[in-house]
């Protein structure tokens, strides 16, 4: 016989559908009354037919008559069915899911199980002993990295003496791509001169170059360079030359020549550790020194009125009466001499700021030069001397006389390249300054000017326009003058080239002249737009003209002086108020001439300027000559 059935009840809350990542649970619906009663129907096994469930008890077997005639009880079991085992372990397994979820249900609420953790006794705390073991820990893992330390010291030290001879060679690859050298004996020696371009100084350029010692690196900075260069001790420390334009004791202008940046960069060059710095201040020393030498063979050899003085390190030129051109060689020796301790140049006045535009000019002469004893006319000839120009290894196959030989030899000399220049920055600099002094003593009318800024070191251009205030449109006078080295050219608006000299006074004179024929051909184009005609004009000194009104009764006469005295205007009327006829002059047509000119209080009339009083005083004659007739 089976056991007792026990059934065992679900738990009230519905079965887990589903369950999220984040451990969230999602339940299933409860069933519907069609729906729980379809799982039950699924339930019923309809092949019986008596409604008995699949546990009954087999049936009796029948008694079947054998070959002997008696009856044999044989065993008959209904055949069970198949997938029964299969629900005999879901149902169980269901009801094990149903008895744990009931424990579960219980212990989540902590109504009737607590499922705390046995305590369990803390271990006694040495605390001594947790130090010690700290220790050792900390002392092992600084044991560790103070080993790793010391293998990359040990790699960096072996890196570095391997490396030392590739880089003596790489850095001595650099310095031959840049500089001479040459191999004399065991030693390296290279040259500083500028024998390429034609120079016959005497100071010899050499330097010397060797293997720097193994010197432990730096802990800050970069490391030592390879190669130590030694140069002589002449061209040691820092040099530039001066050029000052003096006038008595005062200096109108300087600049230096030295390398790009200036002395400041050339000490700090000198005092670097590293080779090309120091073979460029080295350079810059040697160009300074044959520059001045050269100049001062130049000097000597010169035939001037006013012979050059070469004092020492010092050229004094004169380049007007009155001026002098310094040229001069500051060089010091000490190389750890800073810049602002070199030897200044002669004492400077308030206009002594450096002049950017003849250091400039200076620099590009020298460039010039250069290029030209460098880049001679092709072809070279295999014979005559590199120096040659063109001309002169054609003058024996061209049959050249000696005045023509003469003259291909005749050439000019640096020195005198460098006065031409200076003439030209003093000219220069006195044409500004006397065009603005006119242009601050007259306030009318206005001086505009505007210098050219693509100029030449011997040649440049300057315009000036002289307008009148709130009149620019009536009229305008605009004159070019072109300054060159010891004159000036001015041409004005008529066509006229006047030549002037190097003297201030022919210049202020010419500006004065162009401001009175500026206030004369002012008015007269005044005097068109308000419909007075011109009777008569004239460009003689202290040139005027004549403007008769539209009714023919008034006439306004204008004289300008270039002398800067103040201008003239009078006014006269027709017909003669002072005539009288008499017995020998009776007819009354000589009433109409006009009569005597009365000057104007010109300094009392309102206005602002010269243009705006012969604007009123036109306007209110014009106005009285109507009203009378």
């Amino acid at each position: 016989m089976s056991g007792p059935k026990i059934s065992i009840e679900t738990p009230l809350e519905n079965q887990v559908y589903e369950i999220t990542y984040d451990g969230r649970e999602i339940l299933q619906p409860p069933l519907s009354m069609s729906e729980n009663l379809a799982r039950l129907a699924a339930k019923i096994d309809w092949s019986r037919a008596d409604g008995s469930d699949g546990a009954d008890e087999p049936a009796e077997p029948a008694a079947e008559p054998d070959a002997d005639g008696e009856q044999q009880v044989t065993s008959f079991q209904q055949p069970a069915w198949p997938w029964e085992s299969v629900r005999n372990k879901i149902r169980d397994a269901y009801t094990e899911v149903c008895v744990l979820s009931d424990v579960l249900s219980i212990a989540r609420h902590k109504r009737y199980m607590v499922l705390d953790g046995v305590t369990q006794d803390a271990p006694e705390s040495r605390q001594l002993v947790q130090v010690i073991s700290k220790k050792k820990g900390l002392g092992a893992a600084a044991q560790i990295l103070n080993d790793g330390a010391d293998r990359m010291r040990e790699n960096v030290a072996e890196q570095r003496r391997n490396r030392n001879n590739n880089d003596f060679y790489t850095e001595l690859l650099r310095l031959r791509q840049r500089w001479r050298l040459r191999k004399v004996g065991n030693n390296i020696i290279g040259d500083l001169s500028y024998k390429q371009v034609g120079s016959r100084f005497w100071l010899s350029g050499t330097f010397e170059v060797k293997k720097a010692e193994e010197t432990p690196a730096p802990a800050v900075g970069p490391p030592p360079p390879p190669i130590v260069v030694t140069v002589p001790s002449e061209l040691q420390g820092v040099a530039y030359i001066y050029v000052t334009i003096r006038k008595d004791q005062e200096t109108l202008c300087s600049a230096r020549l030295t390398q790009p940046g200036g002395a400041p960069a050339a000490a700090a060059a000198a005092n670097s550790q590293h080779w090309n710095d120091r073979l460029e201040a080295a350079q810059n020393v040697l160009f300074c020194k044959e520059l001045i030498a050269q100049l001062a063979r130049e000097a000597v050899q010169l035939q001037a009125k006013l012979p050059h003085m070469v004092i020492g390190n010092e050229i004094t030129s004169t380049i007007f009466p009155g001026m002098h051109l310094v040229i001069g060689l500051a060089h010091s020796a000490r190389s750890e001499r800073r810049a602002a301790e070199l030897p200044p140049p002669p004492p400077a006045g308030p206009l002594s700021d450096n002049n950017y535009v003849l250091e400039h000019s200076l620099h590009q002469l020298l460039r010039h030069v250069h290029h030209r004893n460098m880049h001679h006319a092709m072809p070279h000839p295999a014979s005559a001397s590199m120096g040659m120009s063109k001309r002169r290894r054609q003058a024996g196959p061209g049959a050249a006389s000696r005045a023509q030989l003469v003259k291909m030899v005749e050439s000019e000399t640096l020195l005198e390249r460098i006065i031409r220049q200076a003439r030209h920055v003093v000219l220069r600099m006195r044409t500004a300054f006397v065009i603005d002094s006119c242009a601050r003593d007259i306030k009318d009318p206005l001086i505009v000017t505007h210098w050219n800024s693509v100029n030449s070191p011997t040649q440049c251009c300057c315009k000036v326009n002289i307008v009148t205030h709130g009149y620019d449109s009536v009229h305008r006078t605009t004159f070019l003058i072109n300054v060159l080295e010891d004159s000036l050219r001015c041409v004005c608006r008529d066509g006229r080239v006047l030549t002037l000299s190097y003297d201030s006074s022919e210049l202020q004179y010419i500006i004065f002249c162009q401001v009175s024929q500026h206030n004369m051909l002012a008015a007269q184009s005044l005097g068109r737009i308000l419909g007075w005609t011109v009777r008569s004009s004239g460009g003689w000194q202290g040139g005027g003209c004549v403007l008769a009104a539209p009714s023919g009764q008034c006439y306004v006469a204008v004289r300008c002086q270039p002398h800067g005295e103040p201008i003239q205007v009078a006014v006269a009327q027709s017909p003669r108020p002072d005539f009288f006829p008499t017995a020998l002059v009776t007819e009354h047509k000589w009433e109409q001439l006009g009569g005597a000119f009365r000057q104007v209080k010109w300094e009392k009339m309102e206005g602002r300027n010269f243009l705006n009083k012969m604007e009123l005083l036109m306007a209110n004659l014009s106005n009285s000559t109507a009203n009378i007739m």
